[in-house]
């Protein structure tokens, strides 16, 4: 089995101020998925410009000093969790187009958090659909914090990739990004910077270089820090440009080599 995550970058406009998809990107994902040589499939895909206004204007996940606020919040909340379940939908649509049984499942139904963190999490029905041969599509969600200040949080795919990973043990983690993986040097100022084939830990990435560059990546120190707790139990993950054709047929297929590999130090 294999978890695959699709960011928000790569099948939204994730600039946009409004919801907006990256329809070209996302027909072309479906159908390299439906190409593949895949045996059981879990995919989970990012916000994008679908979750990440809604959830930044309302600050969900800060501390709730009020009532007006609890109830600015709630409506916060609603409108995000519409917003990226629509997002889901378009999906699983452009899945299905592919002849893939998709079926989605709504994280805010089955999930909870405490502090920001997965607490409660049912995986039994995901496993039923595994068996059965669905593709279970799951993704970044709003959802209940039992942190009596917050009340609600932001989940992002990557902490659900984790979660998943780390209960159902899939043979990898695919990470479709925008970039092509992590590089020594920031390659935005550096012509000579190079694509790190295999980080084993966050000692690879000390020098003040290598952190920018993390930081600069759309949020991969946070991705990188998920993929290193997995490697440390055996989880292999791989972060992958999916913005370039056929990259997600290839990591299915088993292909190496292709970006960013994440694993235990041997």
């Amino acid at each position: 089995m294999i978890i695959l995550k699709l960011g928000g970058s790569v099948i939204t406009r994730k600039d946009s101020l409004t919801p907006t998809l990256d329809s070209n990107n996302l027909t072309r994902i479906a159908r390299e998925i439906s190409n593949s040589s895949h045996h059981k499939l879990i995919v989970v895909h990012g916000a994008g410009s679908f979750g990440h206004p809604y959830a930044k204007e309302y600050a969900i996940g800060s501390e709730i000093k009020s009532t007006q606020e609890l109830t600015r919040k709630k409506m916060g909340f609603s409108k995000t969790q519409n917003s990226v379940k629509n997002l889901n939908a378009l999906v699983c649509q452009h899945l299905v187009e592919q002849e893939i049984p998709a079926v989605s499942i709504q994280p805010s139904s089955f999930i909870e958090t405490h502090n920001k963190r997965i607490i409660n999490a049912d995986l039994d029905l995901i496993s039923k659909y595994l068996d059965l041969g669905f593709v279970p599509v799951l993704y970044g969600d709003v959802v209940l914090d039992l942190d009596k200040k917050i009340k609600m949080a932001v989940l992002s795919g990557d902490q659900i990739v984790k979660y998943l990973a780390e209960n159902l043990k899939p043979e990898k983690v695919i990470l479709g990004s925008d970039v092509d993986g992590i590089y020594n040097r920031d390659p935005k100022k550096y012509p000579d910077a190079h694509l790190m084939k295999v980080v084993t830990s966050h000692k690879e990435l000390e020098s003040t270089d290598n952190i920018q560059t993390v930081d600069v990546t759309g949020g991969m120190g946070g991705k990188l820090g998920e993929l290193l707790e997995l490697a440390k139990i055996g989880i292999e993950s791989e972060i992958i440009n999916a913005n370039h054709d056929n990259n997600i047929k290839k990591a299915l297929n088993g292909e190496k080599g292709i970006g960013t590999l994440i694993r235990n130090e041997k």
